[in-house]
């Protein structure tokens, strides 16, 4: 089955926490701090793998997590950096913030890759608190926790040319005359329910690249018969080849219907999808309907401005020409435009000094992005660093904006996973 949309849970590595240690060797009684820093955790990378060309395996598996980094260790050591998880997808998938519906990263090219989350900052050892007043530092950090994000992942094909039309109209038994793919053909509408792309060959060394889109009906630019997900595959094509079914009662009707739904769907990548370059090819040449009617589409779709060509898929009439037609229009077309260049949303990034204080069951809530990461890289069974942790709670406003709320002696004071009680 193919799946070309997925939404995922990714969380980078926490840091690793720094160490509280001194060096102890004979005849040195006096050895000094020696508490190494923790490793920094593991980011959370996409990158494109071009032998890969659907998302199933976000479908299999949808939570994904770094490794966390290595706490720092005695005589200086530094903790080992936590293993970077790298997500493979395929050429074509645009990674969004699930929450926000922010486009994070639009991957089309085998050598792109993005790193969507950063790992945890290591927490530093005792080693960097000494000074003249304090030879004997017992501080330290424990690691930056990681960060964590719901992602959308969706998939559109990149094909230089699309192949659209109604159910039934021969497309996928075109695709598998002018490539070597193999999609699936019989006789009833909806055969193809899942794109199939294709390379063609040109007297060995011209290439394009051709996508079978399962077949429009009337509304799909509203979702209906599954049309934005077939849709959303031609945004990329440069061509479209909008075959007709010779046998059907109103040949023009269809390609009046589907070049409708062209123009109602809404695309962010370059022109509207019914002003795209496109050659309206007559189907089904060995059937004497389709004879019958040649003359009169090709009068009406060239009078709307529009290239033309009949064919016949099943005896290869004209199809070669037809091929070197849409190779001349591809060179004529322009390049596509990729989102990648305008519309990746970097946000701002909030002021972290920022917090709210929040009366809640049990005691108060402080939330902040600054002092929730302080908070959990506290060691609070040690003296020294919960001193430490206080006279933050001080520079920042934080004790007084309690104070003025209400806090009062034994309350508990909830910040971040830390549960704290208020003394004077």
């Amino acid at each position: 089955m193919f799946f070309d949309q997925a939404k995922i849970y990714v969380r980078s590595g926490n840091g690793g926490d720094g160490m509280i240690s001194f060096r102890r060797e004979k005849f040195v009684p006096y050895g000094g701090p020696d508490g190494g820093d923790g490793g920094n955790g593991g980011e959370i990378i996409f990158y494109v793998d071009k032998n890969i060309n659907s998302l199933v395996k976000y479908h299999r598996n949808v939570h994904y997590r770094a490794e966390h980094g290595k706490h720092g260790g005695k005589a200086r050591r530094t903790g080992a950096r936590g293993e970077t998880l790298r997500l493979p997808v395929p050429p074509g998938t645009m990674i969004r913030n699930a929450e926000t519906g922010d486009l994070l990263a639009d991957l089309t090219r085998s050598d792109q890759e993005a790193i969507v989350l950063t790992g945890g900052r290591g927490g530093r050892g005792n080693i960097h608190y000494t000074s003249s007043r304090n030879q004997a530092p017992r501080l330290a950090e424990r690691g930056e926790p990681g960060e964590e994000l719901w992602l959308n992942l969706e998939l559109k094909l990149i094909a230089d040319v699309g192949l659209v039309g109604l159910p039934n109209a021969g497309k996928s038994t075109l695709l598998s005359v002018i490539s070597g793919a193999k999609p699936k053909i019989a006789n009833y509408p909806f055969t193809t329910l899942q794109p199939s792309l294709g390379v063609v060959n040109l007297d060995g060394y011209e290439t394009m690249i051709v996508a079978d889109i399962p077949g429009l009906i009337e509304g799909a630019a509203e979702g209906i018969g599954l049309g934005h997900e077939f849709l959303r595959h031609i945004e990329r094509c440069r061509v479209l080849i909008h075959l007709l079914d010779g046998s059907a009662k109103e040949p023009l009707e269809d390609w009046a219907t589907i070049n409708q739904e062209l123009a109602l769907y809404h695309t962010t990548l370059g022109i509207s999808l019914d002003e795209r370059p496109q050659l309206v090819v007559l189907n089904k040449m060995d059937l004497d309907n389709a004879i019958a009617w040649e003359p009169l589409v090709k009068e009406e779709i060239e009078k709307a401005g529009y290239e033309f060509k009949a064919i016949s898929a099943l005896t290869k009439q004209n199809v070669r020409e037809m091929l070197y037609q849409v190779k001349q229009m591809l060179d004529e077309a322009p390049e596509p435009l990729m989102i990648e260049d305008e519309e990746i949303v970097i946000r701002a990034e909030e002021d972290e000094d920022s917090f709210t204080i929040e009366r809640v069951q049990g005691g108060w809530r402080v939330q902040g992005k600054k002092i929730e990461r302080i908070a959990a890289m506290t060691y609070f069974e040690f003296e020294p660093t919960a001193n430490r942790f206080s006279q933050t709670l001080e520079s920042m406003g934080i004790s007084k904006a309690l104070e003025e709320a209400g806090v009062q002696v034994g309350d508990l004071v909830f910040i971040g996973e830390e549960e704290l009680e208020w003394i004077e």
